[in-house]
């Protein structure tokens, strides 16, 4: 039987708790674990600012991790097949605030949504580190 591959996708900028959480959580639903982080570019077009740590300092932070056997640069929205396929996984777990958007990937994989941590949220921590909140 070869080994069950769960892939997850993330920005993980200003790496919290929160992060740690999910990240083992999605470990334990496989045998391997490989994570596409967000590109600046991506990361912008879909928060319209920029990430604290830059894409090589955020996939170094996810690389480093003792749970994660993979990590790939995600460019685009749009390939979230492409990847899951590249990657040969089995399921991808997503946080529940996703709850039924990719369910359209269901053909090539499971799909599970897993609650997020409550009361961490990164822009939530980058407003209190700037004084906004």
């Amino acid at each position: 039987m070869s080994p069950r591959t769960v892939i997850t996708f993330g920005t993980f900028d200003v790496f919290h708790v929160g992060h740690v959480r999910v990240l083992q959580r999605a470990a334990e639903l496989g045998d391997r674990l490989v994570v596409g982080v967000s590109s600046d570019a991506l990361n912008f077009s879909k928060k319209g600012r920029s990430p604290v740590f830059n894409e090589d300092e955020r996939i170094e932070i996810i690389s480093s991790l003792r749970v994660v056997d993979g990590v790939f640069l995600e460019e685009s929205l749009e390939k979230k097949r492409d990847y899951i396929v590249e990657q040969h996984a089995d399921v991808l777990v997503m946080g529940d605030d996703w709850a039924g958007k990719f369910d359209w990937v269901k053909d090539v994989c499971d799909v599970v949504y897993l609650p997020r941590t409550p009361s961490v949220s990164t822009t939530g921590l980058i407003e209190h580190i700037a004084g906004l909140s």
